[in-house]
């Protein structure tokens, strides 16, 4: 991206306000934004205000060593202290914490008050397996309370987390614990996925062969399958957990001190470990999670729908609601085990109020089908929540109509496993949503689209996406490489933070998310954002998913090429491929004009996508451009690529 600005393409004229008695009744008003412009410090002194500190901070912000911020510098507090007991001490140990679903249909139901028990007896655990304020815990599990439970155990004694997914390979593994140095791993036998145990020891058993480090390995029964095991390293959890103390007292530590380390997923090389620390970070996630999802904690039940092992099962299933005092569902399984209702099933048994899911995971819900969710009773819902990339405008509607009943207001959210709660984000009582667009920096963030020399650009433009601010949230270093922080995200423009993602302004001045400025293509001299270019397609009512790429092209130095799924309901057979590929490429001519025309568009049955959700546009292009597949161990479903290349339908003028 070498020009000014990226093309502005789409025009969203469906407008979306809150409902009256919403509005009226909503947490966040709009003088949350006027407190927040009259003195952002103040504001956060505000948040950090309702935690519990042990010490009050003498300074909210330092900010003289750029880029590297402390936050409510002297203050100390516990944050499991904050997740668990204060709940507790305030007379709500018997509200129930954490609704369990696992996917073979057990449940588990934990209140605050077993909850503050449970992390009380893993500290003491942790303890006595010789792990001290300042180490590094790895933790390897599916998603079943002991995560939590682990996280904040680790968190109550000081010691850092570094959560690896569980879907992760043993080297990946391997080279998180070593980055990272840790002393202990915490993994379970296996979990539940797909309707059968799949395991996770065996991954551990691998790495730790090569991590010297490593101490012991505390493994959770959770599917009895058998595993190898080595008698001076392995240790059961409900041997040493189970018979721990269940009385522990929580130690205040800095607001500076090392909460978790994450590693970012799709790194080459070293591994990119992002460093949050305590203060902050519970500041500004628990400021969120109450204003964006409107919070209610003595009568809503949450759900977010992301694993543990991603920054958004961090901020938003365990520090951000827990900090809250909030009840909230964690499922194990994936959303069509044992059928394709069974997210729909989990809300309707639950009574769900707020949910938290991925654009991926609602388009494939519309490529189901509108009759699934139909023959649920969702009613309960009142907010809905998208994260983890741009949502096409179609998408969202769809969400909107057929989850959330046509009433429910969706905030679309924008941030980072680097910005460790979310920046960009409509509140639920306050804005006129536009469906696809985040649209505005939440009170308190800096936000703004620049141009190639840092100059804002004018609404209706597109360009870089930074932030301009110092924020509490914020990552505090890559661990161990002060410098690798400085180059990645601050040296593109001078003391602004930018990493990686381009973005417009409409003639509102709302922000809508391109995707990364590497997916962004150059036409004929054109900057085109595949991000438009797929809402384009979604448009079309035949169409689920829809992935574009640029693949080289003599005429036009790049050309448009997409891949897209078809809903189940599209009525498609090969004998029509050629027309509806013709129907299709016609379409985003209409939508977006003759420049964004696919020169080809290709009908397959899955795309590839990374176990968080987000396609691998890399190897589509290695398709589109007739190359050898490159890597494919990050895909959720390596085959996928061997059906695209198998199934393809393609037409071009």
């Amino acid at each position: 991206m070498t020009d000014e600005t990226l093309s502005n393409l789409l025009h969203e004229e469906r407008r979306f306000p809150p409902e009256k008695a919403f509005a009226d009744a909503a947490l966040a008003r709009p003088e949350l934004y006027q407190a927040a412009q009259q003195d952002r410090l103040a504001f956060w002194d505000e948040q950090a205000r309702a935690l519990t500190w042990e010490t009050p901070w003498t300074q909210t912000l330092d900010w003289s060593n750029a880029p590297f911020a402390r936050w409510f510098v002297g203050g100390t507090l516990n944050v499991a202290y904050n997740c668990v007991d204060r709940h507790v001490e305030a007379g709500n140990g018997e509200r129930v914490a954490i609704y369990f679903e696992g996917e073979p249909g057990d449940t588990r139901e934990i209140t605050y008050a077993e909850l503050q028990r449970e992390v009380s007896k893993a500290a003491n655990a942790l303890l006595g397996l010789g792990v001290e304020a300042g180490d590094r815990v790895a933790i390897y599990l599916p998603m079943i309370p002991e995560a939590v439970i682990s996280m904040l155990a680790c968190a109550r004694i000081g010691a850092a987390h570094s959560v690896v997914f569980g879907g992760f390979s043993a080297e990946a593994l391997r080279s998180r614990i070593d980055d990272a140095d840790a002393k202990l791993v915490i993994t379970s036998d296996g979990g539940y996925r797909r309707g059968s145990p799949s395991a996770l020891k065996p991954a551990v058993d691998a790495a730790v062969v090569n991590t010297p480090s490593v101490q012991k390995v505390l493994v959770v029964q959770r599917t009895k399958q058998d595993v190898a095991w080595n008698d001076e390293k392995d240790v059961w959890w409900h041997d040493v957990v189970d018979s721990a103390s269940d009385v522990h007292a929580p130690q205040a530590f800095d607001a500076e001190n090392p909460l978790f380390i994450l590693y970012t997923s799709g790194t080459t090389g070293k591994p990119k470990g992002i460093l949050h620390t305590s203060g902050g970070y519970l500041t500004q996630t628990s400021y969120t999670h109450r204003n964006v999802f409107d919070l209610r904690p003595e009568k809503d039940i949450y759900w977010c729908t992301a694993d543990i092992g991603w920054v958004t099962g961090h901020s938003y299933i365990v520090y951000g609601p827990l900090a809250n005092g909030a009840t909230q569902v964690i499922y194990e399984g994936t959303p069509d085990t044992p059928h394709k209702g069974r997210f729909w099933e989990i809300v309707q048994k639950y009574k769900v109020t707020q949910l938290y899911t991925a654009p991926t995971a609602i388009r494939t819900f519309m490529k189901w089908g509108d009759d699934i969710p139909a023959s649920f009773d969702l009613s309960s819902l009142r907010v809905l929540g998208s994260v983890g990339e741009p949502i096409n405008p179609e998408a969202w509607v769809w969400y909107r109509k057929h989850i959330g009943g046509d009433r429910t207001p969706i905030v679309d959210t924008w941030w980072q496993t680097e910005t460790g709660a979310i920046m960009i984000s409509p509140l639920p009582g306050v804005t006129t949503a536009k469906p696809g667009s985040a649209q505005v920096p939440l009170p308190g963030i800096g936000v703004d689209v620049v141009d190639n020399d840092a100059n804002p650009v004018p609404n209706g433009s597109g360009g870089f996406l930074v932030l301009t601010e110092p924020w509490p949230s914020m990552l505090r270093g890559i661990w161990g490489d002060p410098e690798r922080y400085k180059d990645t995200y601050w040296s593109r423009f001078d003391g602004i933070y930018f990493a990686g993602d381009g973005a417009k302004k409409d003639e509102d001045g709302d922000i809508w998310l391109l995707g990364r400025v590497d997916d962004v293509m150059n036409v004929s001299g054109h900057r085109l954002s595949t991000t438009e270019i797929e809402s384009a397609l979604v448009s079309h009512p035949k169409v689920a998913e829809a992935a574009v790429v640029g693949a080289s092209d003599e005429t036009t130095g790049q050309a448009v090429c997409a891949f897209v799924i078809l809903r189940g309901d599209a009525g498609y057979d090969e004998s029509q491929a050629e027309a509806v590929i013709t129907e299709l490429r016609n379409h985003v001519a209409k939508e977006i004009g003759p420049i964004a025309k696919p020169r080809q568009v290709m009908v397959v049955a899955e795309l590839p996508k990374t176990r968080s959700g987000k396609i691998m546009r890399r190897l589509l292009q290695d398709v589109a451009e007739n190359r050898t597949v490159g890597d494919v161990t990050t895909l959720a479903d390596s085959t996928v690529m061997d059906l695209i290349k198998k199934g393809l339908g393609s037409s071009s003028d």
